[in-house]
């Protein structure tokens, strides 16, 4: 057992942690977790925890449904809004997956991320992200739920009622060490942003899964819902999930985003990461905003990029190159706008991260960034400056990510066929399905 167990079983035993949720994810994202007494983690980072994965979703089959979690000491957490709890103080501990043989699952959306990690570190390359998460806040109203607040972005009010959940919400993410840099009110009505530091890809997706479980929580104790869909509302703004990325040199931590005399002061293995990222973009999507949801929210005309390109100060670019402050070179970094916070970040980060690896190892070249608001040109004008746009459906989606190899490998085979198939499968339930605006629409006109 090594040191930082060792510090945490000190921690269980000194705060008087009663219950400790051994958690993973799903290939969705969802999380899920055992629980145990406190007195059972010493086994468990020692030994690991067996559990039947046959019920998970994208897991094993019934016959193949032995594997066991191995706690990540690292991720030990104490949880904050159970100090009060008459239940007892509870902990949560992030898990890996291994199948009976002691090898790593190939269904772990952690393990896919890690894998990708492990070829950017046999690079010579350190993966950085930070995700933006937004997310709206509703207040229950019998059948229908409503936005609580009438404020606008960045608007401030003390006594408003979303800046009091912002704050316990902030509060509880620094109790869980998260460190939170700034939140606000965003675009759309009932609509909030909290932003966390940029980091290490695997410690800001264990952060991304912890934010979302805290910001539902937190709402409910205020007898709200928090909601991640990408696209809870017609007609204003939805909730993305921008990425901010960046490679640093693993022996020095120093970007090799970096060069003054790049475009946008950007290196060439930057513009070489960007190429590649959008080669790949439009089967990137359907791990990037994995929902039918999600194709509501990429619609031209609510801020998010449908158009695939990249520019500086251009917001309607599906990649944007934020400036820096002189003496903040370190800070370089290119902002992928497309995720949305329904998706796994796991998955979404191996994937962003293997096509720009993909455009540095063949040497690719980005097209002439673009300036101009695309969202006001032409097809015609768009086909001229060799500009796509992103798949208008989930089912558009699948069909660019079964084409594409690149994401293929990177989910292995296991994710790829059992996401596939339920992708396909909630494209289906969807598809058939009678909504109310169909109704509305044709029910006396027919």
């Amino acid at each position: 057992m090594d040191d930082k167990a060792r510090e945490i079983l000190e921690i269980v035993k000194a705060e008087g942690v009663q219950f400790v949720d051994l958690q993973f994810t799903d290939i969705f994202g969802a999380t899920k977790s055992l629980t145990l007494p406190g007195g059972g983690l010493e086994e468990a980072l020692e030994r690991g925890i067996w559990f039947d994965g046959s019920s998970i979703q994208g897991f094993a089959r019934i016959e193949e449904s032995d594997m066991f979690l191995q706690p990540d000491p690292v991720t030990f957490r104490i949880l904050p809004w159970t100090r009060s709890n008459s239940q007892g103080l509870r902990a949560r501990i992030i898990c890996d997956i291994f199948n009976p043989d002691g090898t790593p699952f190939e269904g772990d959306p952690r393990y896919v991320l890690k894998r990708a990690v492990a070829h950017a570190e046999k690079l010579g390359y350190m993966f950085n992200t930070g995700p933006e998460l937004e997310f709206f806040l509703f207040r229950q109203d019998g059948t229908q739920a409503v936005p609580h607040d009438v404020g606008g972005y960045f608007d401030f009010s003390p006594e408003d009622e979303a800046q009091r959940v912002r704050s316990d919400i902030t509060q509880a993410l620094l109790a869980l060490k998260i460190h939170v840099e700034m939140g606000h009110h965003e675009v759309a009505i009932g609509q909030h942003e909290i932003d966390f530091r940029y980091e290490h890809a695997l410690h800001t997706a264990d952060n991304a899964i912890t934010f979302k479980y805290t910001v539902k929580g937190i709402a409910a104790k205020h007898g709200l819902v928090a909601t991640f869909m990408p696209k809870p509302i017609f007609g204003i703004n939805g909730s993305g999930m921008h990425v901010h990325q960046s490679l640093a040199d693993l022996k020095t931590g120093k970007t090799k985003f970096y060069d003054a005399k790049g475009t946008f002061s950007l290196s060439k293995i930057a513009q070489q990461f960007v190429a590649g990222q959008l080669v790949h973009a439009r089967a990137l999507a359907a791990v990037v905003s994995p929902t039918v949801n999600s194709y509501k929210r990429l619609t031209p005309g609510y801020e998010a990029p449908v158009y695939v390109c990249w520019a500086q100060r251009n917001r309607s670019a599906l990649i944007r190159i934020p400036r820096y402050s002189p003496g903040r070179e370190q800070a370089t970094r290119a902002e992928l706008r497309f995720p949305d916070p329904s998706c796994n970040p796991y998955l979404a980060f191996a994937v962003m991260l293997e096509a720009g690896l993909e455009g540095i190892e063949k040497g690719l070249t980005p097209p002439e960034p673009v300036s101009d608001d695309v969202f006001h040109w032409t097809p015609a004008e768009r086909t001229a400056h060799g500009v796509d746009v992103l798949p208008g459906t989930l089912e558009e989606a699948l069909n660019e990510m079964e084409k594409d190899e690149l994401v293929k490998k990177t989910l292995g085979e296991h994710i790829y066929t059992a996401y596939i198939r339920a992708k396909r499968a909630e494209w289906d339930e969807y598809r058939i399905h009678v909504t109310p605006w169909e109704v509305e629409r044709y029910l006396k006109t027919s």
